[in-house]
């Protein structure tokens, strides 16, 4: 598995990351022995950036992770959880839940120490209160050793530049902004990011399901517009033999300045192939041309503004 440089952190993290989220049940039922599976079939392909939320499953995704990991040497895989947000419109990014939150987190993942720490989905709260309350007090829980790197993660592209113009940070999480559709991310924050520093990292190579054969599922917010020139992009991926789902995803790991994208499945198989994606050649031709389909709609997205299930 090909590795990038995390910003100014000196982390070497591999370009494609295993999301966690599915652990928790965000999309559907999973069994336990395929969820577990999942993880050390990740760490044996080489995505040993494993990342969780106390929002996925409201706490299950750090539990079964915990679990999955017990008896794996700590060093041979990084951990990247988050705070702030515990259900679909709890959030809490006060100084005290902070500290709690950590807690809670190393002793679900066991393990005494995280080494990215994400503010979740910061874009639903008063975001000044991260910069003048949470970032502070998440700071001094990395001067106890508790956190190796920290950072936020969100869908508005402006809020990046909203918070790292007021503070320091080590890392951001944008999530389904750099795909096939929608490149704002790369187009409007990652050059910005790599001029001071700031780790960029990308979740959402499928865009909820959109870049996949998958059904779409009831909740996804993106344009008809959008849905149609997914449909076409699928079918015109499988008459020249392939999924789109693999073009998306190499589509995602190749930008140089993105540290590193992540994918989630409770599915181990999910997590093989995709490993074996990311180390062959990206078409560049069929890519030309699904790129093209999505032209028109190129970065609609959802309305931003309400709770996502990031």
């Amino acid at each position: 598995m090909e590795r990038r440089i995390l910003g100014k952190t000196g982390l070497s993290v591999p370009v494609l990351s295993f999301g966690a989220s599915s652990m928790g049940q965000e999309f559907r039922s999973v069994r336990l022995d395929e969820a577990l599976a999942s993880v050390t079939t990740a760490l044996d392909c080489g995505m040993n950036l494993i990342d969780t939320s106390p929002f996925y499953g409201r706490g299950m995704s750090e539990v079964l992770l915990g679990v999955a990991l017990r008896g794996i040497p700590r060093a041979d895989y990084l951990l990247c959880s988050k705070l702030g947000r515990y259900d679909l419109a709890h959030f809490d990014f006060s100084a005290r839940r902070v500290a709690e939150s950590v807690d809670v987190t190393l002793h679900r993942l066991g393990t005494d120490h995280l080494d990215i720490m994400l503010c979740h989905d910061i874009e639903f709260v008063p975001m000044q209160q991260i910069v003048d309350e949470t970032l502070p007090a998440l700071r001094r829980i990395q001067q106890a050793g508790k956190v190796r790197f920290l950072g936020f993660s969100g869908y508005p592209q402006k809020i990046f530049r909203f918070i790292c113009d007021q503070t320091d940070v080590d890392c951001v999480l944008s999530y389904n902004q750099y795909t096939l559709q929608n490149t704002r991310f790369a187009d409007e924050t990652v050059p910005w990011l790599k001029a001071r520093g700031i780790g960029a990292m990308n979740a959402g190579p499928f865009s909820a399901r959109l870049l996949t054969n998958a059904p779409l599922p009831a909740w996804l917010k993106e344009p008809e517009s959008v849905k149609a020139a997914a449909r076409q992009a699928a079918a015109l991926c499988a008459a020249r033999g392939t999924d789109i789902a693999k073009l998306a995803l190499q589509f995602s790991l190749a930008h140089p300045d993105i540290a590193t994208t992540v994918a989630g499945s409770a599915n181990p198989e999910n997590v093989r192939n995709w490993a074996r994606w990311a180390a062959e050649p990206l078409d560049q031709a069929l890519l030309a041309e699904v790129r093209a389909i999505f032209a028109p709609v190129q970065n609609l997205g959802h309305a931003e503004g309400l709770p996502e299930n990031n």
